[in-house]
Order: C-alpha cells, then structure tokens, then sequence
C-alpha cells in the first residue's frame, strides 16, 4: 500500500484515526472494517434460518482467537461474520413470533453504534449530563403515558430482571421506614403464579417469602382475591401485578388492585415489561386504568418499543422513595451532586452506560405519532391472526388476545408433534414458534411486535404446516 492509500484508509469521513490513543498503534483499519460491517448489516434483512449451534461445532469453526499475539481485525471480523453471527437467532425477522423478540427499528440500531463509540459514562449526571438528559426526556414522556405526577422518575436498566428487583428493593426499604421494623417472620411478596420468573428470583435474592394470589379463570389478578391474600398476610409489602404476561399477553384488573393495595399500605409495581408498550394504542389504553396509582413500572423497549437489546426502563411516581433504596455512598462519591437527577440513584448499579439514548434516536426521528401506530399495527396483526385461526378448522383459538399474544392449538396433536413441528418450520426458515405450557397441557403461541410482520403470510403457513 503506497503512503496515499495509507493516509486514505486512515480517515473515516474526513477524520484522522492515526493519532487516537498511541498505545494501541493505527486502529484505522479495525474501526472501518468494523465500521463498514455494521452498515452493510443493517442494509440487509436478516436470515430466519440462522441458529444456536453447538460449543463444540463453533470451537472448531472458530479456532482459538483470545490468544498472546491477537489475530488480527480481519480475522476476528471474518471469523464473526462467517462463524459467529450466523449462529445466532434472527430476533429482528417479520416471522420470528417465538418468546418476546426485538424488532428494533434501523435508526435506533444505528445509534446503538453511537452510543458505544461516544463512551459516556452515565451512572452520574456529572459524567454523563447530556445522554442522562435525553434519556430523561424519553423516561417524561413514559411518565406521562402512564399519567404520573411531576414527582415521578426513573433511569434505564439492562432489562426487567434487574428492573424489577430494583423496584422491590425499593418498596422494601419503604415499607421498612413506614413500620419501623421487620416483621418477625420476614418480608413476603404477594404475586400470581402467572408472575415472571425474575419476580421469583428477585423474592430469592431478597431473601422475601411468597404469597400467591388465585387469578380468574382467564388468569387475571383482581382486587377481590388479592384483598383475601392482603388480609391474611400483614407482612407483605409489595404486590407485583402484570400490564400484560409474558405467556399470554393478559393485563391483570389494575384499578382493583391499587384500591387493595391502598387500602392495606402495599407498594404497588406492575411489571409492563413485554405488554406496557401499549400504553401508547389507544384502542387497548383502557385495559389499563388503575396503572396511574401504581408506585413502580417497568416496560423493556427492546421488546416491543422497537429500540435494540440492553435497554428497560424503570419508573417511580415518587423519585424519593427509590434515592432513599438506592444511593450509594463512599469517600469517593462524596462529590456527587445528589440535586442532579443521577441515575446511579435509582436502581441497583452504579456503573452504566446510556442504554436510554437509542431509543431517545429512534422516537427523535420518528415522532412518538409513528410509534403509537406501529404499536396498533401489530395490534391489529394479532387480532387478524386471531379471527384467522378461528377459520381453520383443525385449528383452535385458546382466548381472544388481550394484546398481542396469540395462543392457539392443534387438537389431536402431542408434545412431541408440536416440537417437530416448531423444529421443522424454523429448519426451514418459515417461522419461528416454540410450544408453551397453558391449562396444564402444551400449545402453540405466536406473539407479534413487528410492524413488518403480515397476517396473511403467517395464516397460510399456519393452515398449509398444520394440516
């Protein structure tokens, strides 16, 4: 390469890499390719085909890579290009309706990418003021959504695991300060066995017994079992209800449940991890009067917000209450401006990035009217598919959707049969769907949050792989 090339593959629109941090020598190379990459990935769709492989297969397709000597960045890139990225689940594919998946929009994909090239520290309001502010700014607008008062605040976390045992954290030490004690027989946490398994782990972690409330028969909570529970359990201090489970889609009967909690002096946190983006459809808004009492709220963007993984947020109405759980302090902390909203303040980190900012990017440069309709697309996808499957005639409806959770069912057909089914099409590239568990027997569950994603197309797989 003559010195012309050499000063030409040193600049990345106009800007000279050569001289960025010494010590590592000319990364100018390793930036463009990788660079370059990410671009052309986000140019192109992705495969529906790709999938987990096993440890063993991709050491030996992989080689060994963390060695003395490195391999070089075309190398590496190669190597997780050609072996590694193809081994991973398509998350963003129209027809992947498995799980929860992610369909983040480009726009926010890309500023994921800025994010990290700007390393802002964001756990404090000194370090990281101007990402903190655009993530507040997203976290004001959730507020609103959710019809809170000025007193209310929250920060991003990595997801709703850690999400959700932050607020109860915080509903602890509430609860602890209001009685002035804890209870001789512990802490006990009141929840439906429809809860997510991180409620359970947060119980674990926070040494806190359960108490589970009976649902209806359609697996809501509702304020008249809930008070039962309350009423015999003087030691709870939080109860967990759900803007929309994670295996159905259902949201439990909030309204009732705050006038329970409130009558019993109960920390009330709803975990909208999957269904609280809904909050922005107005055809399904009032599913969740009652939700502007809760105390705490989570909804993970990167499910159903369209922003890219690593990225739930984390609401209190009243800021107060999650500073009193969770600022932490320490000689070298003592700088700290605690009068600046910090993010390290209100939940269980101190270090973080600015998770918030690629979402901020994408609602930014769509406008919040393009995500309300994007929210009401699948919406109606899912209730198209619904109407659909009702059609098929070796097909069976479960319940009909709440939110964008379709459960439905091949009668005559085994365990097994649903797992070489669910095998076969994601062989294939057709679909991706795993089987659940529902009223004690195994069913098919399709779930949408893809605007892109077309009922028609997923109707004629159904009918024509089903028969």
């Amino acid at each position: 390469m003559n010195t012309h090339e050499q000063d030409h593959g040193s600049h990345v629109h106009g800007t000279d890499l050569r001289g960025v941090g010494e010590f590592w020598g000319d990364e100018s190379a390793s930036v463009r390719e990788a660079l370059a990459w990410a671009v052309a990935r986000m140019a192109r769709e992705s495969d529906p085909r790709t999938t987990a492989r096993s440890a063993s297969d991709l050491a030996t397709d992989a080689g060994p890579t963390v060695v003395p000597a490195g391999i070089g960045s075309g190398e590496a890139l190669r190597i997780f290009s050609d072996v590694l990225e193809p081994a991973t689940r398509a998350q963003g594919h129209e027809l992947n309706l498995a799980y929860i998946p992610a369909a983040p929009n480009r726009s926010a994909v890309a500023f994921d990418a800025v994010t990290g090239s700007a390393n802002i520290f964001g756990g404090v309001w000194e370090a990281g003021a101007g990402g903190i502010h655009a993530e507040n700014e997203v976290l004001a607008w959730l507020a609103g959504l959710l019809r809170w008062p000025d007193t209310a605040a929250g920060c991003f976390v990595s997801g709703g695991t850690t999400g959700n045992l932050s607020a109860l954290v915080a509903a602890r030490k509430r609860a602890l300060r209001r009685r002035g004690a804890r209870p001789a027989e512990g802490w006990t946490l009141v929840c439906t066995g429809g809860a997510h398994s991180s409620i359970i782990s947060a119980a674990e972690v926070l040494d806190v017994a359960i108490a589970e409330v009976p649902v209806d028969s359609r697996g809501h909570m509702t304020g008249a079992a809930l008070r039962e529970v309350l009423e015999r359990t003087p030691s709870a201090f939080a109860v967990v209800t759900s803007s929309g489970t994670t295996n159905t889609g259902i949201i439990d009967d909030l309204a009732d449940v705050a006038d329970a909690c409130a009558d019993h002096d109960v920390w009330m946190h709803v975990d909208g991890a999957y269904g609280g983006a809904a909050l922005l459809a107005p055809s399904v808004r009032a599913r969740f009067d009652g939700i502007e009492r809760a105390d705490s709220f989570i909804v993970d963007p990167h499910k159903w917000l369209f922003a890219p993984y690593d990225c739930c947020a984390l609401l209190y109405r009243d800021a107060a209450d999650a500073r009193d759980a969770h600022s932490q302090h320490a000689s070298y902390l003592d700088s700290i401006d605690r009068e600046q909203p910090n993010p390290s303040d209100l939940a269980l980190h101190l270090s973080r990035r600015v998770r918030g900012l690629p979402l901020w990017y994408g609602l930014a440069t769509h406008g919040t009217d393009r995500y309300v309709e994007a929210i009401e697309k699948t919406l109606q996808t899912a209730r198209d598919v619904a109407t659909g499957i009702e059609r098929i005639e070796h097909l069976g409806l479960l319940m009909t959707p709440e939110l964008s959770v379709v459960m439905f069912d091949r009668p005559g057909w085994s365990e097994a049969d649903y797992t070489r089914w669910c095998e076969r099409l994601a062989h294939e590239g057709a679909l991706l769907c795993v089987p659940t568990r529902w009223a004690g027997r195994t069913v098919l569950r399709v779930v949408f949050v893809n605007p892109d994603t077309s009922a028609d197309v997923v109707l004629r797989i159904l009918e024509e792989t089903t028969r």
